[in-house]
């Protein structure tokens, strides 16, 4: 989410209520909410004042953590390709598959706000085997096809291939 003001990405959500109970959300990136609490406490008398001030010490604080945790994140990087998570976010691109686990932490938030979840579910081929076994045996079996093919023994041929018509089809019906 997009700072109100500028492009940065919100890090305050604030509730603005008027003596009428009506309230309105800001939506603004750190230095905007600063600003922010600075104008509504030059427009208000000073009760509330104490409270905006616990307000911009609340941000403060937490700006302190966010720049350590920043910090913490930023010396991390990847043993194989030596890619830093900040030039992930400036690229939008990983290194290699090592950044998955070295950047977990940052990036699972990312991709569940992106796809809705951090599981891949996609679709498999239907002829595709369920078990290693079965794969490696149609593997074989294709192998050994071709060789009979090509040294033109075609009644081997014929007996593999239907053993591979076994194999497909046992595994489709299970």
């Amino acid at each position: 989410m997009k700072c109100e003001r500028c492009s940065k990405p919100v890090t305050h959500h604030i509730t603005d209520i008027d003596k009428n109970g009506d309230w309105q959300e800001h939506h603004l990136c750190h230095d905007h909410a600063q600003t922010f609490l600075e104008e509504s406490t030059e427009a208000e008398e000073k009760p509330k004042k104490d409270v905006s001030e616990l307000a911009k010490a609340f941000i403060n604080q937490s700006s302190k953590a966010g720049a350590a945790a920043e910090a913490a994140t930023e010396k991390r990087i990847c043993p194989v390709c030596k890619m830093t998570f900040q030039e992930f976010r400036n690229s939008g691109r990983l290194g290699c598959p090592n950044d998955y686990v070295v950047f977990r932490e940052e990036l699972m938030p990312l991709l569940e706000n992106i796809h809705d979840e951090t599981r891949h579910c996609g679709k498999t081929p239907h002829r595709a085997p369920r078990d290693t076994q079965t794969l490696t045996s149609l593997i074989q079996l294709r192998n050994d096809l071709k060789r009979a093919i090509a040294a033109e023994d075609y009644e081997l041929a014929a007996r593999v291939r239907d053993q591979i018509k076994e194999l497909e089809s046992r595994k489709s019906v299970t």
